[in-house]
């Protein structure tokens, strides 16, 4: 079945509606979520989320959807400094790797390469160090990124096969990809 073309506006509203509604369960399931491990906090919660917004919206929403559930928590005191390169690398990862493939594991795994290497190296090398004066060993912070990513990205996986199955995945993908250009 073939729906009308929405307008621009009415598909930047839709895409816009679908971020704040996943900063939110971010933000207010983060004190029920994150885990402290070591000088970080770790968040499954966040990851599952990184996965859902890149599959859902793409790349540029996952990175700024990520970097707005960070500010947020960091705000509140719910997260460190470290969750901006703990979520927003692997956001980004997963966004790009579902658009190029289409494929959900495959956005997952990026996740979890994405903030359990790359974004435990920027924290462990360049953020720990510099914003919070302290340093932590580059295992024990891929350790714990990496743990608290695969958590995550193993329930995204989970959520949105079922929506795929439920045949629900499909229309988010559509307004979700229309726009981006």
């Amino acid at each position: 079945m073939n729906l009308p073309a929405r307008p621009r506006t009415d598909i930047a509203i839709r895409k816009t509606a679908y971020a704040i509604v996943f900063i939110a369960l971010g933000v207010a399931l983060s004190p029920f979520t994150s885990v402290p491990v070591g000088i970080a906090k770790i968040n499954p919660t966040q990851h599952f989320l990184n996965v859902a917004l890149a599959t859902l919206l793409g790349p540029a929403w996952a990175f700024g959807g990520a970097g707005a559930m960070a500010l947020i928590r960091n705000l509140l005191g719910t997260g460190t400094v470290l969750a901006f390169p703990g979520g927003m690398i692997g956001a980004l990862f997963s966004g790009i790797a579902y658009r190029l493939t289409k494929s959900i594991p495959v956005a997952a795994l990026a996740e979890v390469i994405g903030t359990g290497v790359f974004g435990s190296l920027a924290a462990a090398l360049w953020v720990a160090p510099s914003f919070l004066g302290k340093t932590m060993s580059l295992l024990a912070m891929g350790a714990s990124f990496g743990a608290s990513s695969l958590a995550g990205a193993m329930i995204a996986m989970i959520a949105l096969g079922n929506l795929k199955k439920a045949g629900l995945l499909p229309r988010f993908e559509r307004d979700g990809q229309k726009g981006r250009e």
